[in-house]
């Protein structure tokens, strides 16, 4: 006979140490985190004051920031895993921030030194060594925090399956792409109209053919991939689990659109926010119809041929538009 579930996980605001099943992860967790969080406060208010200074300590900030994040998520898999959760994994929310801090120091670390050596991508070559690089965090911090414990496998998310399938699922999800474009240009225009502001592409047309190829291979194959396996793969199936499959699919797609417009900035703090509400908000359609999808098909290829397919039609779409038509 198995035996009862231990009761509800100690949470990680619940700031004590009684009852944890490790306790030195949480304990470690928070101060790392609360470290790296003032270490990057202090570098971003004094960048313009020490120069390389603050981008140092920003980037020890934020490499610690990272670190505490991994561990508060290992505290949780420990506790949820105690208490029999049907998902015993951190919060997709908790990836999603080490994602981002680890994404920011990495992209540090290769961009400063290709500065330093002046080194000068073109346009298109940086958006897709910038996209590849992202992917590998991405898919790296999953490995390490979800998959690795055995929160989620790769099995769960449709991995795996046989070549038969997989191509299925990819064009059963491509085929959704049009519609939910409609849809997305529809809202986004009359977003548009009434903030007054739209929101830059994050692969804007090159009006070259090989910048169109590699705007295609960024944006329709490495970014669907990895931005599938986080999202979807990774918070719709956790929130699935425990708070049902509508109730994870709109916190995903939340998550998604947020996530999206966390770096879009402005000449003015309105400005920002117009953007970044025009942003997110355009987003959700296809986010939802990305969970749906997932959800409905059991597989993360039919998400990652809809989001592929999404981005390929805008970015052939964006690139017609420059060139007149």
């Amino acid at each position: 006979m198995s035996a009862a579930p231990a009761g509800p996980p100690v949470g990680l605001f619940e700031l004590s140490i009684q009852g944890r099943h490790a306790p030195a992860l949480f304990v470690t967790g928070w101060l790392a985190t609360l470290l790296g969080l003032g270490a990057t406060v202090v570098g971003v208010v004094s960048g313009a004051s020490v120069g390389a200074a603050a981008t140092v300590l920003l980037t020890a900030g934020l490499a610690v920031l990272s670190i505490g994040f991994v561990l508060l998520g290992g505290s949780q898999t420990v506790e949820r895993a105690a208490a029999g959760r049907a998902y015993a994994g951190p919060s997709p929310v908790l990836v999603f921030a080490a994602l981002l801090t680890t994404t920011l120091v990495v992209a540090v670390l290769v961009g400063v030194p290709l500065e330093l050596a002046g080194v000068r991508l073109d346009r298109a070559v940086g958006d897709l060594v910038s996209v590849g690089v992202q992917a590998l965090v991405f898919i790296g911090v999953v490995r390490l925090m979800v998959v690795g414990p055995g929160a989620i496998s790769w099995a769960d998310m449709g991995f795996g399956q046989s070549g038969r399938r997989v191509a299925r699922a990819l064009l059963e999800g491509a085929s959704l792409a049009v519609p939910v474009v409609a849809v997305t240009l529809l809202l986004a225009g009359l977003l548009v109209l009434v903030f007054g502001n739209a929101p830059p592409s994050p692969l804007p047309p090159t009006g070259t053919t090989s910048g169109l190829i590699l705007h295609l291979l960024a944006g329709a194959v490495i970014a669907p991939i990895a931005e599938e396996i986080v999202f979807r793969g990774v918070a719709v199936t956790a929130w699935a689990r425990t708070n049902g499959a509508w109730v994870a699919i709109i916190r995903a797609s939340v998550l998604f659109a947020v996530a999206h417009v966390l770096l879009i900035g402005g000449q003015s703090f309105g400005e920002a926010a117009s953007l970044a509400i025009v942003g997110a908000a355009a987003r959700l359609p296809v986010a939802i119809a990305l969970g749906w999808i997932y959800l409905r098909q059991g597989t993360i290829w039919s998400s990652i041929g809809l989001h592929a397919a999404f981005n390929a039609v805008l970015i052939l779409l964006a690139e017609r538009a420059m060139l007149g038509g």
